[in-house]
């Protein structure tokens, strides 16, 4: 996540962002099969370790939507199976469990750089979606390249292997207006040496419309200082809904960027690795340092996961 300013009229507030972008029915094209092992050619262990944690673009009040809000949607967790301290505002995750195999890097290529973020495999009808920040699948008006997911990266290791994406999505809010509500983001992946994602890594499962101020866990690859990205962070906490620009929650949370689009989840099991997500990590506020927000998982939430998960 990084600080960022955030333009409001009449008076100059901050931002700090992890990452953006949500579809609620745009599909593109970023890879294919063919494709494939160029681009896992292309993220050698040197690259992952060099790319650069994503930033955020600034954004205006006066562009955000409110969220909609629907019927409470459950999707349990599936595939493979020491208790942390919480809350927890950062660190190392040592508890195992599947949070280690189903988190993971996103490496791409932004406007020439090679940069990163994070994401998440969930439950899905393919076995190959991951879930992320919508500002790590498009920026600037464009999708970023040589899309790869990593889980349980490992200082420039994939001991998963490089997934690469078949597809990218985000929602319409975020592709027309970069509006911070809606910063959430998916992938389809390709097969890989025959196997679905989550038939090698397991799956999380998901949660729509279920409210705020929930015990979360949040968790992700923070790359920007005093971080390196060679690690899986987390932080624990009673969220809130934040009380300034956004509708998204907060957590108490000192990840910095590359953490973008790493997964948030409620009725988190410490001892399994397991929960249900229904966040992402967003961004933060340069004047209220310490603390996280992702966006609330609504209708336009579940309308990307679906749209995904049956591509």
């Amino acid at each position: 996540m990084i600080r960022r300013s955030l333009r409001i009229p009449h008076r100059a507030l901050s931002a700090a962002t992890a990452t953006g972008a949500l579809v609620a029915g745009l599909l593109l094209q970023t890879g294919s099969a063919s494709a494939a092992p160029s681009v896992e050619d292309f993220w050698t262990a040197e690259r992952m370790r060099a790319a650069e944690p994503l930033d955020v673009l600034p954004v205006s009040p006066g562009d955000l939507n409110k969220v909609k809000e629907g019927v409470e949607k459950l999707v349990p967790p599936t595939g493979l199976p020491g208790t942390e301290a919480f809350p927890e505002t950062g660190g190392p995750w040592t508890g195992g469990g599947k949070v280690t195999s189903t988190a993971g890097r996103v490496f791409f290529t932004y406007q020439g750089r090679q940069a990163s973020c994070s994401g998440n495999a969930v439950t899905s009808a393919n076995k190959s979606t991951v879930l992320t920040a919508g500002h790590c699948v498009k920026m600037d008006g464009a999708w970023h390249t040589n899309w790869v997911f990593v889980p349980e990266y490992k200082d420039g290791q994939a001991p998963h292997g490089k997934w690469t994406a078949a597809k990218t999505l985000s929602t319409p809010q975020w592709t027309a207006t970069e509006d911070i509500n809606y910063d959430v983001g998916a992938a389809v992946v390709n097969p890989l040496d025959g196997k679905k994602l989550t038939d090698v890594v397991g799956a999380q499962g998901v949660a729509f419309n279920t409210g705020y101020n929930k015990k979360l866990y949040a968790f992700g690859y923070p790359a920007a200082d005093p971080y390196d990205g060679s690690k899986l962070i987390h932080c624990s906490g009673d969220s809130i809904q934040d009380p300034l620009l956004s509708s998204d929650h907060g957590l108490s949370c000192d990840m910095t960027g590359g953490s973008s689009g790493g997964p948030w989840f409620q009725d988190f099991d410490e001892a399994s690795g397991t929960g249900l997500q229904n966040s992402v990590n967003s961004f933060g506020y340069t004047f209220l340092p310490g603390f996280m927000f992702g966006p609330y998982f609504g209708d336009d939430a579940k309308n990307l996961y679906e749209k995904a998960q049956a591509s």
